[in-house]
């Protein structure tokens, strides 16, 4: 069981697992927003909500240039596993301007691919291919990618991670 953290403006912060969550409440620095009905967390003076969701009680400003790094899986991810010429599943990525040439592992210059269209381009651009991408690479935005884990998520983070986007 994991849980959403927010911090007083309610931006998410963290994923944490229940457990970290709970500590968090039982020394008064969270409050429970959002709980799981009919699970309660036994302590020894008291039954505590499972917390879903918590909010931290002083304030923590999330750095507004958080830096989302390139990853195979999430420029996968990214493009929703379909291939940036073609429009068939991807299994691959593919550097749009081939790294032999100069470019870089960068939000802008790699591309989700099925492994078809990444042999046959090779160590070409695609206009010296003749292709067209089906849409122009950018880095990813949102809370959901600011914070680890939410591609996971729980249906009762949807109202805070809309509100962060």
């Amino acid at each position: 069981m994991r849980t959403l953290v927010l911090n007083a403006g309610y931006e998410p912060l963290a994923i944490v697992s229940f457990k970290r969550a709970i500590v968090l409440v039982m020394n008064e620095k969270a409050t429970v927003i959002e709980h799981i009905d009919g699970e309660p967390v036994w302590g020894t003076r008291q039954a505590y909500d499972r917390p879903a969701v918590i909010i931290l009680t002083r304030y923590v400003r999330v750095p507004g240039g958080r830096h989302i790094p390139v990853t195979r899986r999430g420029v996968l991810r990214r493009d929703s596993h379909r291939c940036g010429y073609c429009g068939k599943a991807a299994s691959t990525i593919d550097h749009i301007q081939p790294r032999s040439r100069g470019g870089g592992d960068s939000w802008e210059n790699l591309v989700a691919c099925c492994l078809r269209c990444n042999n046959v381009k090779g160590d070409r651009t695609p206009q010296e291919m003749g292709w067209e991408l089906q849409f122009a690479p950018r880095p990813p935005r949102g809370a959901q990618w600011t914070v680890r884990g939410t591609d996971r998520t729980d249906p009762r983070w949807e109202p805070y991670l809309e509100l962060a986007a």
